[in-house]
Protein backbone atom coordinates (compact mmCIF):
# COMPACT_ATOMS: atom_id res chain seq x y z
CA UNK A 1 0.00 0.00 0.00
CA UNK A 2 2.84 2.37 0.87
CA UNK A 3 4.47 1.68 -2.51
CA UNK A 4 1.21 2.53 -4.28
CA UNK A 5 0.88 5.77 -2.31
CA UNK A 6 4.48 6.74 -3.11
CA UNK A 7 3.98 5.94 -6.80
CA UNK A 8 0.83 8.05 -6.85
CA UNK A 9 2.70 10.90 -5.12
CA UNK A 10 5.58 10.68 -7.61
CA UNK A 11 3.17 10.69 -10.54
CA UNK A 12 1.38 13.74 -9.18
CA UNK A 13 4.69 15.59 -8.67
CA UNK A 14 5.75 14.72 -12.21
CA UNK A 15 2.40 15.93 -13.54
CA UNK A 16 2.76 19.20 -11.64
CA UNK A 17 6.27 19.70 -13.03
CA UNK A 18 4.99 19.07 -16.57
CA UNK A 19 2.27 21.65 -16.05
CA UNK A 20 4.92 24.13 -14.92
CA UNK A 21 6.72 23.96 -18.26
CA UNK A 22 7.08 27.48 -19.55
CA UNK A 23 8.76 28.10 -22.89
CA UNK A 24 8.17 29.86 -26.19
CA UNK A 25 9.59 29.78 -29.69
CA UNK A 26 11.84 32.80 -30.26
CA UNK A 27 13.09 32.19 -33.77
CA UNK A 28 12.67 29.74 -36.62
CA UNK A 29 15.28 29.60 -39.38
CA UNK A 30 14.54 28.04 -42.76
CA UNK A 31 16.48 27.67 -45.98
CA UNK A 32 14.80 27.86 -49.39
CA UNK A 33 15.95 26.75 -52.83
CA UNK A 34 14.09 27.93 -55.94
CA UNK A 35 14.21 26.98 -59.60
CA UNK A 36 15.55 29.88 -61.69
CA UNK A 37 16.28 30.33 -65.38
CA UNK A 38 19.18 32.69 -64.77
CA UNK A 39 20.79 34.44 -61.83
CA UNK A 40 18.39 36.70 -59.93
CA UNK A 41 18.99 40.41 -60.55
CA UNK A 42 19.00 41.66 -56.96
CA UNK A 43 19.55 45.26 -58.07
CA UNK A 44 16.27 45.12 -59.96
CA UNK A 45 14.45 43.89 -56.87
CA UNK A 46 16.02 46.60 -54.71
CA UNK A 47 14.88 49.28 -57.15
CA UNK A 48 11.31 47.99 -57.05
CA UNK A 49 11.16 47.62 -53.26
CA UNK A 50 13.03 50.53 -51.62
CA UNK A 51 12.27 49.11 -48.17
CA UNK A 52 14.57 46.18 -48.99
CA UNK A 53 18.29 46.41 -48.24
CA UNK A 54 21.00 45.59 -50.76
CA UNK A 55 24.62 46.60 -50.48
CA UNK A 56 26.68 44.08 -52.48
CA UNK A 57 29.95 45.65 -51.33
CA UNK A 58 29.14 44.65 -47.77
CA UNK A 59 26.97 41.54 -48.20
CA UNK A 60 26.08 39.51 -51.32
CA UNK A 61 22.44 39.00 -50.38
CA UNK A 62 19.38 41.24 -50.48
CA UNK A 63 17.37 41.66 -47.28
CA UNK A 64 13.60 41.67 -47.65
CA UNK A 65 11.15 41.85 -44.74
CA UNK A 66 7.58 40.62 -44.52
CA UNK A 67 5.26 42.14 -41.91
CA UNK A 68 2.47 39.57 -41.57
CA UNK A 69 3.57 37.07 -40.49
CA UNK A 70 6.79 38.78 -39.51
CA UNK A 71 9.89 37.34 -41.16
CA UNK A 72 13.13 38.39 -42.81
CA UNK A 73 14.62 36.83 -45.92
CA UNK A 74 18.15 36.92 -47.24
CA UNK A 75 17.84 36.46 -50.99
CA UNK A 76 20.83 35.43 -53.12
CA UNK A 77 21.27 35.63 -56.87
CA UNK A 78 21.68 31.84 -57.00
CA UNK A 79 18.02 31.33 -56.12
CA UNK A 80 18.70 30.44 -52.52
CA UNK A 81 17.16 32.15 -49.51
CA UNK A 82 17.48 32.09 -45.76
CA UNK A 83 14.35 33.03 -43.85
CA UNK A 84 14.60 33.98 -40.18
CA UNK A 85 12.64 35.76 -37.48
CA UNK A 86 9.62 33.44 -37.64
CA UNK A 87 7.79 32.51 -34.45
CA UNK A 88 6.25 29.34 -35.87
CA UNK A 89 7.54 26.84 -38.40
CA UNK A 90 4.13 26.88 -40.08
CA UNK A 91 4.66 30.55 -40.99
CA UNK A 92 7.50 29.70 -43.38
CA UNK A 93 5.16 28.79 -46.26
CA UNK A 94 3.27 32.09 -46.06
CA UNK A 95 6.41 34.24 -45.80
CA UNK A 96 8.12 32.46 -48.71
CA UNK A 97 4.97 32.71 -50.81
CA UNK A 98 4.85 36.49 -50.31
CA UNK A 99 8.53 36.90 -51.14
CA UNK A 100 8.24 34.78 -54.28
CA UNK A 101 5.27 36.92 -55.34
CA UNK A 102 7.30 40.09 -54.81
CA UNK A 103 10.15 38.76 -56.92
CA UNK A 104 7.92 37.61 -59.78
CA UNK A 105 6.25 41.05 -59.86
CA UNK A 106 9.62 42.44 -60.93
CA UNK A 107 9.56 40.14 -63.93
CA UNK A 108 12.00 37.55 -62.58
CA UNK A 109 10.71 34.00 -63.16
CA UNK A 110 11.18 31.69 -60.19
CA UNK A 111 9.21 28.63 -59.16
CA UNK A 112 9.01 25.53 -57.00
CA UNK A 113 10.47 26.86 -53.73
CA UNK A 114 11.66 24.05 -51.47
CA UNK A 115 11.59 24.96 -47.77
CA UNK A 116 13.62 23.20 -45.09
CA UNK A 117 13.42 24.19 -41.42
CA UNK A 118 17.02 24.29 -40.21
CA UNK A 119 16.79 25.46 -36.62
CA UNK A 120 14.32 26.44 -33.92
CA UNK A 121 15.39 28.56 -30.96
CA UNK A 122 13.24 28.57 -27.83
CA UNK A 123 13.58 30.21 -24.44
CA UNK A 124 11.99 29.07 -21.23
CA UNK A 125 11.87 28.97 -17.46
CA UNK A 126 11.98 25.76 -15.42
CA UNK A 127 10.75 27.65 -12.35
CA UNK A 128 13.50 26.36 -10.10
CA UNK A 129 17.03 27.40 -9.27
CA UNK A 130 19.73 25.17 -10.74
CA UNK A 131 23.02 24.26 -9.09
CA UNK A 132 25.21 24.58 -12.17
CA UNK A 133 28.35 23.34 -10.42
CA UNK A 134 26.60 20.12 -9.45
CA UNK A 135 24.94 19.86 -12.86
CA UNK A 136 28.33 20.03 -14.57
CA UNK A 137 29.38 16.97 -12.56
CA UNK A 138 26.30 14.75 -12.74
CA UNK A 139 25.00 15.59 -16.22
CA UNK A 140 26.74 13.91 -19.15
CA UNK A 141 27.70 16.11 -22.10
CA UNK A 142 27.59 19.24 -19.93
CA UNK A 143 30.19 22.02 -19.93
CA UNK A 144 30.35 24.86 -17.42
CA UNK A 145 33.03 27.54 -17.37
CA UNK A 146 31.63 30.45 -15.31
CA UNK A 147 34.75 32.55 -15.92
CA UNK A 148 33.93 32.50 -19.65
CA UNK A 149 30.13 32.30 -19.75
CA UNK A 150 27.56 32.37 -16.92
CA UNK A 151 25.47 29.52 -18.32
CA UNK A 152 25.99 25.77 -18.52
CA UNK A 153 26.01 24.23 -21.99
CA UNK A 154 24.22 20.90 -22.10
CA UNK A 155 24.22 18.81 -25.28
CA UNK A 156 21.21 16.53 -24.99
CA UNK A 157 21.69 13.38 -27.04
CA UNK A 158 18.07 12.32 -27.47
CA UNK A 159 16.41 14.33 -28.82
CA UNK A 160 19.51 15.94 -30.29
CA UNK A 161 19.57 19.51 -28.99
CA UNK A 162 21.69 22.08 -27.18
CA UNK A 163 20.58 23.86 -24.01
CA UNK A 164 21.93 26.84 -22.15
CA UNK A 165 21.03 26.54 -18.48
CA UNK A 166 21.26 29.40 -16.02
CA UNK A 167 21.19 29.26 -12.23
CA UNK A 168 17.88 31.16 -12.21
CA UNK A 169 16.17 28.32 -14.05
CA UNK A 170 16.08 30.19 -17.35
CA UNK A 171 16.95 28.11 -20.40
CA UNK A 172 17.61 28.53 -24.12
CA UNK A 173 17.12 25.60 -26.48
CA UNK A 174 18.49 25.35 -30.01
CA UNK A 175 19.49 22.83 -32.64
CA UNK A 176 15.99 21.38 -33.14
CA UNK A 177 13.99 21.37 -36.37
CA UNK A 178 10.40 20.67 -35.26
CA UNK A 179 8.24 22.26 -32.57
CA UNK A 180 7.03 18.97 -31.09
CA UNK A 181 10.64 17.91 -30.51
CA UNK A 182 11.25 21.20 -28.70
CA UNK A 183 8.41 20.30 -26.34
CA UNK A 184 9.85 16.81 -25.80
CA UNK A 185 13.36 18.15 -25.14
CA UNK A 186 12.21 20.78 -22.63
CA UNK A 187 10.05 18.21 -20.86
CA UNK A 188 12.96 15.75 -20.67
CA UNK A 189 15.32 18.42 -19.35
CA UNK A 190 12.78 19.46 -16.73
CA UNK A 191 12.57 15.86 -15.56
CA UNK A 192 16.34 15.30 -15.62
CA UNK A 193 17.33 18.26 -13.46
CA UNK A 194 14.88 17.15 -10.78
CA UNK A 195 15.81 13.47 -10.87
CA UNK A 196 19.52 14.33 -10.72
CA UNK A 197 19.01 16.63 -7.75
CA UNK A 198 20.34 19.79 -9.37
CA UNK A 199 17.04 21.66 -8.98
CA UNK A 200 17.35 23.71 -5.79
CA UNK A 201 15.15 26.02 -3.76
CA UNK A 202 16.41 29.62 -3.21
CA UNK A 203 17.36 28.71 0.36
CA UNK A 204 19.43 25.74 -0.76
CA UNK A 205 21.26 27.90 -3.30
CA UNK A 206 22.10 30.48 -0.59
CA UNK A 207 23.42 27.75 1.70
CA UNK A 208 25.56 26.39 -1.12
CA UNK A 209 26.96 29.83 -1.93
CA UNK A 210 27.81 30.46 1.74
CA UNK A 211 29.73 27.19 1.92
CA UNK A 212 31.50 27.94 -1.34
CA UNK A 213 33.01 31.20 -0.14
CA UNK A 214 33.99 30.15 3.42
Amino acid sequence: MLKEEQASKDNQEEKNNEEDLDYKIENVVATVTMEIQEKIDLTKIAAKYPQSEYNPERFPGLVMRVEKPRGTALIFSTGKMVVTGLRKASQADTVVEKIVKNITKVGIPIKNPQIIIQNIVASGDLHTHIDLNLAAVVMEYAMYEPEVFPGLIYRMQDPKSVFLLFSTGKIVCTGIKTEDVVANAVSKLNKEIRELGVAKSPGEMEDFQDLTFI
